[in-house]
């Protein structure tokens, strides 16, 4: 296992570290009152219709009901600390979402009551990698059983748990579908490498006909042979496998890095453990994946680790591989493509062109036809600093678009750091000056390399959000630096035993071990000049920026502060809605807030019991509108208490 030192202020930044609508709005329900996917409908626009809050009456906005889950693990008693994450989705009257502890629970959308409740009994003791977190289910309807007197699991909800299995429980009741898999469910645990607990899943499963098709979330840097990162697509009736696709190439001899000599290639992971957009008239799966194993040395798997860090579009009936684009060749940083693919429609040469807008943690946004995988706004390749540490091979070049620019800086000089004060500036000067930094893809280094953006973004699995009506695009971006250095193995447990704050990690099966940190001074604020978090709204047809506002506060962080910079580092998605509005909690303060998506002018803001780290969403209850979202706090952050609410404000 990885040596770690987590000191309460570098706690924040181990968790961080380790830590969709098609071509139109016709996919959602009819009176569009619903959220019946994670991302408001299957290709993840995250937009609704609904106008009844509007900016004229938002600021009147008030807690309609508030529901406790109960499930809350501080990290005591041999639990990992837990999270609440989940976006709810709107299901034949019911919200339906999950906890942490990976229980299902369906509550009734206008008074928060409790409707049924399942357990999967998940061990909490294991190590999941990301805490105890999921991010909620999936809905499929079977056709087939339509009858006057509906029978058990016509409607199914499918969640695939954090000890990595596949459920499917009768919407109507809770009750596991007896006639799914082993007396509801399927075991998701037959990978190469398995292990237990490193092998996960926190995202709700894709559902494309009648197929559920899950991904998996894999713990980073412990070793070289890390578990695959297969995608499979399962019988949404009985539960059988039909079809299955690695992103990465299984390991075959290859020539060794610069040495002309024949090699085992050795990696895992590449896995999707995001969320995944579906175009159903095109019956196509659009699926992010993220780094290879090991995240931050890549000497035994030369090469640009196809199709890791990519997007990728997959035939829905045969999981054939239709296209893909690579955002990061040979990831070195763990640039994840952590946001989920998002479906729309932009205009490019006076014609409506279906696309998938991906980004990642670069900051980076790629514009690709949905059909064909071409970028819409040209790509260039360009040279990147190349590596000077011995067996490891660079990629020579990386993709930048041309349009829309980076949503955060990609640079950072000595003479432009943050500090609260004098002592801290010259700590932050200190340190970057001592590190090799050459700006974005530096790649890790012995001495140490500045890493900007550092790995949680850029943009993380928070996403983005899709007007139609303005053609914008509203995207939360974390802006904090970090380092990573690459340690021999003979040295890494005198260096794991220094007290120096940061991560440690093992990367076993490679010559080197890893540490990394996110760089903030004694007063715990980032040396990376606000704001750090930012809600951007990009001219998806011009591919220009329209409007950056600073987006929530870190004044409390870490004990409080004099008055700081606005813009916090977080988590969590926007939404928007039809009437002008952008919802979105994702701050280190306990708020969740509405922004004018013309001009991103801050409307209004509601308290709540913690930070809201998740997705909100939004539906109508005989004609009345509200607003939910999960507020559990931060999972590994030991200083900030945790909660259980998932709360609802509507109008008076």
């Amino acid at each position: 296992m990885p040596t770690r030192v987590c000191r309460s202020r570098s706690i924040f930044l181990k968790v961080l570290a380790s830590c969709i609508l098609g071509a139109s709005l016709s996919a959602q329900t009819a009176l569009d009152t619903s959220w019946s996917h994670y991302g408001g409908d299957a290709g993840g626009m995250r937009y609704s219709r609904l106008t009844q809050i509007s900016p004229a009456n938002v600021s009147r906005l008030q807690i309609a009901w508030v529901f406790h889950t109960g499930d809350v693990s501080d990290g005591k008693h041999g639990k990992q600390r837990s999270g609440f994450e989940a976006t709810p989705i709107l299901v034949d009257g019911k919200l339906i979402f999950t906890t942490g502890f990976n229980r299902v629970l369906a509550v009734n959308p206008e008074t928060g009551k409790l409707e049924w409740a399942y357990d999967p009994k998940i061990d909490p003791t294991w190590d999941y990698g990301d805490a105890l977190v999921n991010r909620g289910v999936g809905m499929w309807f079977d056709g087939a059983r339509r009858t006057q007197t509906r029978g058990p699991c016509q409607r199914r909800i499918f969640e695939a748990t954090l000890d990595a299995r596949l459920i499917a429980l009768d919407a109507a009741t809770g009750v596991a579908c007896a006639d799914f898999g082993d007396k509801g469910e399927v075991s998701l645990r037959d990978v190469p490498r398995y292990r237990p607990g490193q092998y996960h899943m926190t995202s709700p499963p894709a559902i494309i006909d009648d197929l559920v098709v899950v991904g998996s979330a894999i713990n980073d840097n412990n070793r070289v042979d890390m578990p695959s990162g297969v995608v499979r697509a399962f019988d949404a009736r009985t539960g059988a496998l039909r079809w299955s696709w690695d992103p990465i190439e299984k390991n075959s001899q290859n020539p060794a890095a610069g040495n002309g000599t024949a090699q085992r290639w050795q990696t895992g992971a590449g896995n999707a453990w995001s969320i995944m957009a579906v175009d159903q008239q095109r019956d196509l799966v659009f699926v992010p994946t993220g780094s290879a194993s090991p995240d931050y040395y890549g000497g035994l798997r030369p090469g640009d680790d196809k199709w890791s860090d990519s997007v990728v579009a997959l035939r829905g009936k045969t999981g054939e591989f239709v296209w893909g684009f690579q955002l990061v060749h040979h990831d070195l940083w763990d640039y994840d493509s952590a946001a989920p693919p998002l479906l729309a429609t932009v205009e490019r040469g006076g014609r409506q062109v279906p696309v998938v807008i991906q980004g990642n943690k670069t900051g980076l946004l790629f514009v690709l036809n949905r059909e064909t995988g071409v970028p819409v706004f040209p790509v260039e390749e360009r040279s990147v600093p190349q590596s000077n540490v011995p067996g490891e091979v660079t990629s020579p070049t990386q993709p930048f678009p041309v349009a829309p620019p980076p949503l955060v800086p990609q640079t950072l000089a000595a003479d432009a750091v943050f500090g609260m004060n004098p002592v801290d500036r010259e700590t932050c000067r200190g340190w970057i000056r001592s590190f090799r930094n050459e700006g974005i893809f530096t790649p890790p280094s012995l001495e140490g390399t500045l890493v900007v953006p550092g790995n949680i973004g850029g943009m993380t699995w928070s996403g983005y959000a899709f007007d139609p009506a303005h053609n914008l695009l509203v995207v939360p971006t974390n802006n904090i630096a970090g380092v990573a250095k690459l340690i021999p193995r003979e040295r890494l447990e005198e260096a794991g035993q220094s007290g120096e704050d940061g991560d440690y990690a093992q990367q076993t099966g490679t010559p080197y071990g890893m540490y990394r940190r996110f760089l903030q001074a004694a007063s715990d604020l980032p040396c990376t000049p606000p704001p750090w978090g930012m809600l951007s709204a990009v001219d998806m047809n011009q591919g220009t920026v329209k409007w950056q506002v600073p987006l929530g506060s870190m004044q409390y962080f870490g004990g409080g502060h004099e008055p700081v910079p606005a813009g916090s580092i977080g988590f969590g998605g926007p939404i928007i809605t039809a009437s002008g509005l952008v919802f979105i909690g994702n701050t280190f303060d306990p708020y969740i807030r509405a922004f004018d998506i013309q001009t991103g002018r801050e409307l209004w803001r509601a308290q709540l019991p913690a930070s809201g780290n998740a997705t909100p969403m939004t539906y109508s209850v005989d004609g009345r509108q509200y607003l939910v979202i999960a507020a559990g706090g931060h999972p590994k952050i030991t200083e900030e208490a945790l909660n259980d609410a998932l709360v609802a404000f509507a109008l008076p």
